[in-house]
């Protein structure tokens, strides 16, 4: 499972084309984390969830004007990547449960009950609130009511 979880974040931040090399464990994913990923796969998020660039930057934590310096430096620094792996980590589980980017996307932007009417997405500048979206999935994964 993990693995498949890997090689579906790799695809959700633009694959080998964006990261410069295959991926194929998560300390491949902590080497390319700490060396800043490229503002490509922001732009390969954004695009294969159809994220509006505010969403995107909200759920990041991150300013307009950081998501416009890094699109002129072309790098994300080791923080900024950190929060866009948890996005594409939950945004994988999201495709593998609901079976396609699309579906997840809709998923991740929807106001949930379980998250206390929030959408996802609103979670994602955190870690606690990654996981606690990961939970809800894997509820969904598992036939639990969420």
């Amino acid at each position: 499972m993990a693995a498949t979880i890997t090689i579906r974040m790799q695809e959700i931040l633009g694959g080998k084309a964006a990261l410069g090399r295959v991926v194929s464990s998560p300390s491949d994913l902590a080497e390319i984390v700490r060396a800043g990923l490229p503002h490509s796969s922001l732009e390969a998020v954004m695009h294969l969830l159809n994220l509006p660039a505010e969403m995107l930057s909200t759920s990041l934590a991150l300013s307009r004007r950081t998501l416009s310096r890094r699109k002129k430096q072309a790098r994300l620094s080791a923080g900024e990547s950190d929060r866009l792996i948890r996005l594409a980590r939950v945004a994988a589980s999201a495709v593998d449960v609901f079976g396609s980017p699309e579906r997840a996307s809709k998923w991740l932007q929807r106001p949930n009950r379980a998250l206390g009417s929030l959408p996802p997405l609103s979670l994602m500048d955190t870690d606690p609130g990654a996981r606690l979206v990961e939970q809800i999935l894997g509820r969904i994964e598992h036939g639990v009511f969420s």
